[in-house]
């Protein structure tokens, strides 16, 4: 079967489901609705899993071409500058399909059981299905404005599941958070590609990243040389679209609006906030990467950095949540960041491009795990009725199948062997050693607390004792529509790295820089580095959590001020607060309202009061009396006749 020709059917399909539940859903049964759009989707799942191993398979061990498989004009800007909406297939578009496709299916399914007898039920298939369109519409787009639109069709869609209860106002003014916030990133953003777009005169991919003897000509020839305040428009550019990245992928200072975005359904927070959404803004900079390489390698550098102190300054965050969610959303911010980190530190092609690849491979990876964990965390919340950990512990009997997928989900993102994100994020720690040593350390420190939280997290649900007052509700096993969602993505976590473990199949063979595939080896001087910081956290992590003691009370009393910022995010969201209140709306934003009342309206008053108080003294006039109008007249005429015979003389 010739996958590639459906490929319509992948954007077709659920936009279609978008439609038809969305106009019509009110009046179908919520179990209905549910299982239409789950099937519908497992169709589009079927189609991008064809079209991602068609390619792979017909292209490999050669150079993977870049594939349209449609294309059609929708806006002519000028001759040369087209908007065109299409289907882009390349291995970084494949492996997204793949992504998608998994996770966004395991979440119907999934879903099915979580949101039985929510109100709007049908109303969250619709928006789910609208986000997956959106979604897999970005990952395929053959242009960048393309992908632009795309973009914020996800950033509405998110909005709309975050607020999907409406009538919490923690959730309105998380879902408003997150727009705004993620709305200012992308003002970069456009800028950005109107900078790019207007010296290149193109939105092509195909073109922005063709690279010809170590350089972009397309980018090279129209921008090199140009500079703007002593910087390169080159730079500029693309920094402003990483920015739009940066918002996206919630890395510092755009983070804030990830954390809140929680109060949005649990099975929407492992699509959006896990797997697809999130990792939007590394899927930018990994698609324009021939350009930052080779025409801007310094916002690379910047790109480096600034995803080293995300990933450290989130991590140490995690450290001190006690919500089981924002637990998980710190992680995902830290985990994005090692991805950022990856693609900052990569060079071009073969072994130099190693970040590049590991990039990618850990956002594989990671989306499996990180879904794993935010749906088993959904199983727990369904089960105690609570986020909190102090509404939790000694559960591992009472929700077997949760603490089994849970537990390999954690080993997977402590990077422990040979779980899947072991060998992911070996890599990036090796692509950081070699190219930059202070990174390499702050990644390194980040793998050891990724693994202390992640299994403080799991002592304290799993172990650690049951709560003081017990639990105000008898904990018990999902339904099998969630329990088996997390047996299929704890068993992709585990079968990935095996495989990868014994050589059967190497990401590095379907995903690099430059296309081609090439081997990796385990640099096991480092990785048994990354194992012990790993093994360490889970040490510490035991030592403080198995059980139920006072050694975690004594340690915060040592540490309680450090202990309070992290607990309470640095107070970021208190600054921010301080800036726009006080700054922003005080500073200037009332000055500028009172010259507005005062000088521009009271200039505008003045006119209006000089027009009627002329018009006052005018009106008389015209009053309507003939004989007043005759003697006017008259007296016109004397005048100008007086005037005339002075001027004769």
């Amino acid at each position: 079967m010739e996958f590639l020709n459906l490929a319509p059917l992948v954007l077709a399909l659920p936009f279609a489901m978008f439609l038809i539940i969305g106009l019509f859903g009110y009046k179908m049964c919520p179990k209905f609705a549910g299982i239409l759009g789950t099937s519908v989707f497992a169709l589009t799942s079927i189609v991008c899993y064809g079209i991602a191993i068609q390619y792979f398979v017909a292209n490999y061990g050669m150079e993977y071409p870049k594939e349209v498989l449609f294309n059609f004009d929708w806006l002519h800007i000028t001759e040369n500058l087209v908007i065109s909406i299409g289907f882009l297939l390349d291995p970084i578009s494949a492996t997204m399909l793949i992504v998608i496709s998994t996770v966004s299916l395991m979440v119907h399914i999934y879903s099915l059981g979580y949101m039985h007898g929510e109100d709007g039920f049908q109303r969250y298939y619709a928006v789910l299905s609208l986000f997956s369109f959106a979604m897999l519409g970005l990952v395929v787009a053959t242009n960048i404005f393309q992908m632009y639109i795309f973009w914020e069709l996800v950033g509405v869609s998110s909005f709309l599941l975050i607020s999907f209860y409406f009538k919490k106002p923690s959730a309105v003014r998380a879902a408003k958070k997150a727009f705004i916030v993620t709305r200012f990133a992308d003002m970069f953003f456009l800028i950005g590609i109107l900078i790019l777009s207007y010296y290149t005169q193109t939105f092509d991919f195909g073109i922005l990243t063709e690279v010809i003897d170590g350089q972009v000509p397309i980018v090279h020839e129209t921008m090199g040389g140009i500079t703007l305040g002593g910087l390169s428009v080159i730079s500029i550019a693309v920094f402003l679209i990483f920015l739009g990245g940066a918002g996206k992928s919630a890395m510092f200072p755009f983070h804030i609006w990830l954390p809140d975005a929680m109060e949005g359904p649990t099975p929407a927070s492992a699509l959006i906030h896990a797997a697809t959404m999130v990792v939007a803004g590394v899927y930018l900079v990994a698609r324009l990467f021939p350009v930052y390489s080779f025409e801007a390698p310094e916002v690379l550098e910047v790109i480096a950095y600034i995803g080293a102190f995300t990933s450290i300054f989130s991590a140490i965050i995690a450290c001190a949540q006690t919500d089981i969610k924002r637990v998980l959303a710190f992680s995902t911010i830290s985990q994005i960041a090692y991805m950022m980190v990856a693609l900052g530190v990569s060079g071009f092609g073969g072994e130099e491009g190693l970040g590049y690849t590991a990039s990618m491979w850990h956002l594989f990876t990671h989306a499996m795990f990180k879904a794993l964990l935010f749906m088993g965390a959904g199983a727990i919340i369904h089960a105690v009725h609570s986020n909190e950990m102090d509404a939790m512990g000694n559960l591992r009997k009472k929700l077997p199948i949760t603490h089994a997928t849970f537990l390999i989900a954690c080993l997977a993102i402590a990077g422990i062997p040979p779980f899947s994100g072991f060998f992911s994020k070996d890599e990036i720690i090796v692509a950081a050693f070699e190219a930059n040593k202070w990174v390499f350390a702050v990644e390194y420190i980040v793998a050891g607390l990724t693994a202390f939280y992640m299994f403080r997290l799991y002592f304290r649900i799993f172990w650690f004792g049951e709560p003081d007052n017990g639990f105000e509700h008898e904990p018990h096993e999902a339904p099998s529509t969630m329990t088996i969602p997390l047996i299929v993505l704890a068993a992709i976590t585990v079968i990935t790295g095996i495989c990868w473990a014994f050589g059967i199949l190497q990401f590095s063979q379907f995903v690099s820089s430059d296309s081609l595939g090439y081997a990796i080896e385990t640099h096991w001087s480092i990785a048994l580095l990354s194992i012990m910081a790993g093994l360490i956290g889970i040490c510490v992590a035991y030592f403080l959590y198995f059980k139920k003691t006072g050694r975690p009370n004594t340690v915060v009393s040592y540490i309680k001020r450090p202990y309070l910022w992290a607990y309470n995010r640095f107070y970021i969201d208190e600054i921010y607060l301080f800036i726009t209140n006080n700054i922003i709306f005080k500073r200037i934003c009332e000055p500028i309202a009172w010259f507005d009342r005062h000088i521009i309206d009271g200039f505008m008053n003045l006119l209006a009061w000089f027009t009627n108080s002329a018009s006052e003294g005018t009106k008389e006039v015209q009053d309507g009396n003939v004989q007043s109008y005759a003697w006017v007249y008259i007296m016109g005429v004397i005048v100008i006749t007086l005037v005339s015979i002075l001027n004769y003389l």
